[in-house]
């Protein structure tokens, strides 16, 4: 029998995950299958448990379920915990193992995909949420020279900032600051909401990164415009559910091909 996984989530329909996993298993050669599952709202511990029961070895976890994962997870690993979050559960029994692998993705499409430096680099982060708090650590680690988070509310980036030792504030702190690296992880593309990031914020030869993709967001335009190199977070996607399956099989796959075949 193939070792089963899943993504959960609510809605979960609309998840490129099943055909990542399924394109991920066949080039490795894993004998495994990957299925959505649309967990209840008030349903997602009693569907992963179910799933365990009936021979689950893993799943992934998308929104609205990434912090109940953390709170049902009884061990997590390192990055999981300073996330706040999990997307990523490994189960084995009784156990489960949350961790979160959206900041490692991040920093593989940028440093792997993109062929943009991290370390000794300048960041900006727009947003204070979920998005934003999942990926601070794996980009300390590349050890870049600062790192600001900027939010329409001031105190929530404050509070971010303040729990992992670096800047943060609204975005009028952002006068007479330029960043090397621009990263998006506001949801604000959805509805095309113009974010109040100044043009001056682009340094020269910056990376503005849009966390969603498939689709031209405000944000990507007026980078573009201030002389940015833009990307949008495909890579990301495809890097984050590789770096799990990395954490279930020990096996790395190629993700450009996979990439590749989602653009298409």
């Amino acid at each position: 029998m193939p070792d089963k996984y899943c993504v959960f989530g609510n809605p979960v329909a609309h998840s490129k995950s099943p055909r990542i996993h399924g394109l991920f298993a066949r080039q490795t050669g894993q004998d495994l299958t990957y299925e959505a599952i649309l967990a209840p709202l008030d349903g997602f511990a009693a569907s992963v448990r179910a799933f365990a029961a009936a021979g689950g070895r893993g799943a992934n976890v998308t929104v609205p379920f990434k912090e109940e994962a953390f709170r049902l997870a009884t061990e997590l690993t390192p990055r999981a915990e300073a996330a706040g979050a999990v997307n990523t559960l490994s189960l084995d029994g009784t156990s489960i193992r949350g961790d979160n692998t959206d900041g490692a993705g991040l920093v593989r499409d940028i440093a792997h995909n993109l062929g943009a430096s991290i370390a000794g680099r300048r960041i900006l982060i727009v947003g204070a949420g979920g998005a934003a708090r999942g990926v601070i650590l794996p980009l300390l680690e590349q050890r870049p020279a600062s790192i600001f988070i900027a939010n329409r509310t001031t105190a929530r980036a404050e509070q971010l900032a303040a729990a992992f030792h670096v800047d943060g504030g609204g975005f009028e702190a952002l006068a007479g600051r330029a960043f090397d690296l621009v990263i998006n992880a506001t949801s604000a593309g959805l509805s095309d909401a113009v974010l109040p990031v100044p043009t001056f914020a682009f340094a020269p030869g910056c990376l503005a990164y849009e966390m969603l993709y498939g689709r031209d967001t405000p944000f990507m335009a007026q980078a573009r415009a201030a002389g940015a190199t833009v990307a949008d977070g495909l890579g990301m996607l495809v890097e984050q559910a590789a770096e799990a399956f990395f954490v279930w099989r020990g096996v790395r796959p190629d993700t450009a091909p996979v990439m590749a075949a989602l653009r298409e």
